[in-house]
């Protein structure tokens, strides 16, 4: 079932990319790189943090030309986006928990300690978003609005909490994904969302 999900979700975050690169007005490389950062970097960096190698793409050339072809697609169907924006608000969150559980799964693989195992989950949910951002010069938008990196840091430590309770590896897997992807939409439909921090020193000065 992951795997499934998880080509949904790299297409659909491609195409998040492919949008956030064409409001920055980058030509057709530029929209190509975005959205395979947009969808593949997450994983990238938690098998070089984690010492994974061969990173996971490079053996599966396939994501790439799913990737790049979905990022230049976008640019064909751009005019029809807008009315796309609660099927990839789903897409998305599908993404994340997926790719929480995936992360997770890999760091467990390799006999990681249970911290950096959520820390990978984390990083491989969320860090495709966070290089997205930063290429387009913006501020993360994982780290600003409704419940997101904290979604998956609910979901890495649900996965990880069953599995230390002994509940069978696919059902584990089902109740973290549906439980992830609830919170993930209530959170939108609600306008659910941690505390923010704003610093400004003016507010303090005599």
């Amino acid at each position: 079932m992951l795997t499934y999900v998880y080509i949904i979700a790299i297409t659909a975050e491609a195409m998040s990319g492919a949008l956030a690169a064409g409001r920055r007005n980058m030509d057709m490389f530029g929209v190509a790189l975005i959205a395979f950062l947009t969808a593949l970097g997450g994983g990238t960096v938690r098998d070089v943090l984690l010492g994974n190698y061969p990173v996971t793409w490079t053996q599966y050339p396939l994501y790439i030309y799913l990737t790049i072809t979905a990022g230049l697609a976008t640019m064909l169907m751009a005019r029809y986006m807008h009315h796309l924006r609660k099927v990839f608000l789903l897409l998305d969150a599908m993404g994340l928990v997926a790719f929480t559980i995936i992360g997770c799964n890999i760091a467990l693989q390799l006999d990681y300690s249970y911290t950096v195992v959520v820390m990978a989950g984390i990083t491989t949910g969320i860090f495709g978003g966070i290089l997205r951002d930063i290429m387009c010069n913006r501020t993360p938008q994982v780290l600003s609005h409704e419940l997101y990196a904290s979604v998956s840091l609910l979901v890495a430590l649900l996965y990880l909490g069953m599995r230390e309770w002994g509940i069978q590896h696919d059902l584990n897997m089902m109740i973290s994904f549906a439980i992830g992807l609830s919170v993930r939409m209530a959170a939108i439909r609600w306008h659910w969302s941690l505390p923010v921090f704003s610093y400004k020193p003016g507010r303090w000065e005599d």
